[in-house]
């Protein structure tokens, strides 16, 4: 599974920590702690390089030491902040998503009363219409 380190710059200020990422721009995020800054850099820099893989973005190589100014981020802290794509990607693509069906209400009284999953049968419904076989639906990476 692919696996890749980038590292966050975590800067105090006077109720947490801002944190970006200097080799992509845009990726930032903020906490209260320590603890809570790494643990939503991890959220920020999954979420951000899943959108420019969406996007069709190249994704820079990251540096092994970015370069940061302590006169402009006096204080700072460096953390390596590890993801993975693949799994993110994965997670992103297969959760659940609400949507609206118009359907008569005899049949959603008759599904309620058969005690049917309108999600589950509409979900069912597609992939037998697309032609797609369970073996084709995307599994978890790593199993």
């Amino acid at each position: 599974m692919r696996k890749v380190t980038y590292i966050a710059v975590l800067e105090p200020s006077s109720d947490g920590y801002g944190v970006y990422f200097p080799d992509l721009p845009g990726c930032a995020t903020f906490g209260e702690t320590v603890e809570s800054a790494i643990e939503l850099a991890e959220e920020a820099l999954s979420l951000h390089i899943y959108g420019m893989e969406k996007d069709g973005d190249p994704i820079p190589a990251p540096s092994e030491s970015p370069e940061v100014d302590p006169e402009t981020a006096p204080g700072y802290l460096l953390s390596p902040v590890t993801v993975f794509p693949d799994l993110i990607a994965w997670e992103m693509d297969n959760r659940r998503v609400k949507t609206n069906v118009t359907i008569p209400a005899w049949v959603k009284e008759l599904a309620a009363e058969k005690k049917l999953n309108c999600s589950r049968l509409l979900e069912t419904a597609i992939l037998d219409a697309a032609h797609v076989k369970h073996m084709e639906v995307p599994t978890r990476p790593g199993n």
